[in-house]
């Protein structure tokens, strides 16, 4: 009767989709390097390549190419040059970068520009962040952008592990335990705007747009990051519970949202997983927040394989893209698959070729092809291309690691 019992518990979860195996590489410590397997470089040729997207991007021409700036003796910047500002989106992504190229000089200088002109010091909004400053660190917006706080979290994690904790704001393993715990510890949720919000809605156990008003009323699927989620719950014990179940929430929201015919995401949704375009911005459509979504969904089966859907949805995806021509998608789509645009875009070419990771179709090859043949962005364009190239090449070649 057991056997008959357990039979069933690994039909049901056969059926379902959910791994039984612990084979990510959260618990193996093996990553795949898609350039090697699918493409036959060797070692060389991909270090190669990830340098001097480094080089160009952090150290390159100041007006054509590079994206970091650096102010003083230690403190730089990441400049989104199409806006003329600095974005904690960015900030966070190029501190992951460097923590995963073991660049600590440029982490710690990312890192106190952020904690110095961007995190709040005191009042409702003490340990989040001003979505974007001036280059010389005036705050333009007061309110945070959820996934930067995210992604800050998840790097200072890994620098605590990777470099060890140092004094004061490099004392990583606090900095993101305060960030942490703000992120549940103030008011539950407000339509007044002048209230400060928890970044995660306690109740749907999501992440919210934007912890204020009626913008914590609902999401971003690019927010959606399960795996980060799951390295939090080891961190944060005060937290562990429900870190989990916002992973498992999470999983089951991106099941919703993404169209089941193209894959696409739409860039805002509510809780429930439907399009939502609240200021008349198109975001209920396939924007260029929501070519992230394909990232979080690959590297999150990389890192935890929980999930055989994520098989099935990049498989989808990509069968989406490959239809529309390799060389010609274009960046934006109603979610049912019409174009928006002319243009192709770099930064959703990156996005596509990390959804290889945990696609199974032989057209995943062309993706990572054209990611290798990308030229490195530059010129107007290169802040938000740039940092997702760059990332797209560490997720792809197996060097974007799990330091927990």
């Amino acid at each position: 009767m057991g056997k008959i019992l357990l039979l069933i518990m690994i039909f049901v979860q056969w059926f379902n989709g959910i791994s039984l195996a612990n084979d990510g590489a959260f618990f193996t410590g093996k990553y795949q390097n898609l350039f090697k397997t699918l493409l036959n470089k060797s070692d060389e040729e991909i270090k190669s390549k990830i340098d001097r997207a480094f080089q160009q991007l952090f150290y390159g021409n100041d007006t054509t190419e590079r994206v970091y700036y650096p102010v003083g003796e230690d403190m730089a910047y990441i400049y989104d040059v199409w806006n003329n500002d600095v974005r904690t989106e960015g900030m966070s992504y190029g501190m992951m970068i460097a923590i995963q190229l073991d660049r600590k000089e440029e982490f710690d200088r990312l890192w106190k520009w952020a904690k110095t002109y961007m995190q709040h010091k005191s009042g409702q909004r003490e340990y989040y962040f001003a979505w974007h400053c001036t280059r010389e660190g005036v705050v333009i917006d007061s309110n945070s952008a959820s996934d930067g706080e995210e992604w800050f979290v998840t790097a200072l994690l890994f620098a605590s592990k990777r470099w060890g904790d140092g004094v004061g704001i490099y004392n990583y393993k606090a900095e993101a335990l305060k960030i942490l715990q703000a992120m549940v510890t103030k008011c539950d949720t407000s339509d007044d705007p002048r209230v400060v919000t928890n970044m995660f809605n306690k109740r749907v156990k999501q992440v919210v747009f934007v912890p204020a008003g009626e913008a914590d009323d609902f999401t971003d699927p690019s927010y959606h990051v399960p795996h980060f989620y799951e390295l939090w719950a080891i961190v944060d014990k005060q937290n562990s519970t429900f870190w989990h179940e916002v992973a498992i929430t999470s999983r089951a929201f991106l099941k919703k949202v993404v169209h089941p015919e193209t894959g696409l995401a739409p860039d805002y949704a509510t809780f429930d997983g439907k399009p939502y375009d609240p200021w008349g911005g198109g975001h209920n459509h396939f924007q260029y927040d929501a070519w992230r979504v394909a990232m979080n969904i690959a590297v999150d089966y990389e890192w935890f394989r929980k999930d055989r859907w994520a098989v099935l949805q990049s498989n989808r995806l990509l069968k989406f893209f490959h239809v529309q021509g390799i060389n010609s998608y274009v960046g934006l789509y109603t979610l049912d698959g019409k174009k928006l645009s002319n243009e192709q875009n770099s930064g959703l070419v990156a996005m596509n070729a990390v959804a290889a990771l945990a696609a199974t179709l032989k057209e995943r090859r062309d993706f990572v092809q054209k990611l290798w043949e990308l030229p490195i962005p530059s010129g107007r364009g290169r802040y938000y291309d740039g940092m997702l190239y760059l990332l797209s090449l560490l997720q792809v070649s197996g060097n974007f690691r799990i330091y927990i």
